[in-house]
């Protein structure tokens, strides 16, 4: 039997497709109506599976442009942590001599550079995805989510080729990865879940006012210092770590150290802190832009 689907209002503001309930006589096109969600908590998070070849196509043209028309491609992936591990093991290391965790000091900043260079260019894309795709989303409908999932989901790539160096680097040092290494792959969704969570208040708050995509490069540099990147959260005071915590990539960055060497505080009180922060955000977020999704074709 064919489908007809009802165009939604101008502007495409509506946020979801349910089928019309009502009986049709024998032989009739069924028609789907797209009507907004009508609860807080109606995310339907379903829609996203049947959308599931769109996620792939945002995804599979994220990482094209990425990487189409650049003169070195792929290896910029991997010369921009190294770079900034060269700059952190100069200054920070062999000047200021901060403490390592017995580590080697590329060793020590390249593990904390692979998750946190994931963060920052998942967040950066995320924020603006919205504005981005405007053409897009005031044409046709699907579930507005998609978006942010697939800026998340793209940089993924990055982070597997930064993985991919970290093993070798950390190999080339004579540290040969523990058993806690088969925990790696909790610790990279844990970081896929943050710039998720992150990004869908940011991208939702750019889509409503644009000098947030201004706003963010800074607070991501900000983050970074606030982040044990550069130094070892054993610094921080006992009592106040899980405090310290409550900033998730604190929780990713130590877990990452830790599950590759380990060598570094394991998870505790912090470590659950940094989950629970995650979680709060993650759902927050996500009741967020949906709110904002019901008016954003207007509003881009």
């Amino acid at each position: 039997m064919a489908s007809v689907t009802t165009p939604p209002p101008a502007g495409g503001s509506l946020a979801a497709a349910v089928h019309d309930a009502l009986p049709l006589p024998a032989g009739a096109p069924a028609i789907v109506r797209i009507v907004p969600p009508r609860g807080l908590f109606e995310l339907r998070l379903r829609e996203l599976w049947e959308y599931r070849e769109l996620l792939y196509f945002f995804v599979w043209r994220d990482v094209k442009v990425r990487y189409k028309q650049t003169v070195i491609g792929v290896a910029w992936v991997i010369l921009q942590p190294l770079m900034t591990m060269g700059v952190f093991t100069i200054f920070f290391g062999r000047l200021a001599k901060l403490p390592s965790q017995g580590l080697p000091y590329p060793v020590f900043y390249f593990a904390a550079l692979v998750p946190w260079a994931y963060f920052a260019q998942a967040l950066t894309n995320c924020t603006g995805i919205i504005v981005t795709n405007q053409h897009v989303i005031t044409k046709v409908y699907f579930p507005r989510l998609i978006l942010p999932l697939a800026a998340v989901c793209s940089s993924v790539v990055d982070l597997a080729i930064g993985f991919v160096v970290m093993i070798i680097l950390t190999l080339s040092f004579g540290i040969h990865p523990p058993a806690t290494v088969v925990l790696l792959p909790a610790f990279m969704m844990l970081a896929v879940l943050t710039a998720l969570g992150v990004g869908l208040w940011t991208s939702a708050l750019n889509a409503l006012y644009r000098d947030v995509a201004s706003i963010v490069p800074f607070v991501v540099q900000f983050w970074m210092l606030a982040s044990p990147v550069a130094y070892p959260s054993s610094l921080v005071p006992a009592k106040w770590r899980w405090l310290y915590g409550l900033n998730p990539m604190a929780g990713v960055i130590d877990g990452f150290r830790w599950a590759l060497t380990g060598r570094g505080l394991p998870p505790g009180p912090m470590m659950l802190a940094s989950a629970g922060m995650v979680a709060v955000v993650l759902v927050g977020g996500l009741l967020f832009f949906q709110r904002v999704e019901g008016t954003v074709a207007d509003r881009v």
